[in-house]
């Protein structure tokens, strides 16, 4: 069974940073594609984003130019690095790896981010 662990989410005020990190716990994972979601309390889960095997990375527009998705193949961990938080950035952020139509999903991490 595949197991995805994050760390990294907490608390942090306006325009600060944090770094979450997602570990696979088996599996070849160069070959999985990783991403990032997040659910905010009544909203639904959205992408935040994505990196497949190749190295491609996909953002949803309200992060682009402030968050970074990156994988290092040897640790099997993918890293989603944020930076200028908002508070509307406040939401459990989930980890997600994909192989071909296998899913698995984290448990979460709390990310609030205070104005």
């Amino acid at each position: 069974q595949v197991q995805l662990v994050e760390s990294g989410g907490g608390l942090v005020q306006a325009g600060g940073s944090l770094r979450l990190s997602c570990a696979l716990s088996r599996g070849i994972f160069s070959l999985f594609a990783m991403g990032w979601y997040r659910q905010a309390p009544g909203k639904q889960r959205e992408l935040v984003a994505n990196i497949v095997s190749g190295g491609s990375t996909n953002y949803a527009d309200s992060v682009k130019g402030r968050f970074t998705i990156s994988r290092d193949n040897p640790k099997n961990t993918v890293y989603l690095q944020m930076n200028s938080l908002k508070p509307e950035d406040t939401a459990v952020y989930y980890c997600q790896s994909k192989f071909r139509d296998v899913v698995f999903w984290g448990q979460g991490t709390q990310v609030t981010v205070s104005s």
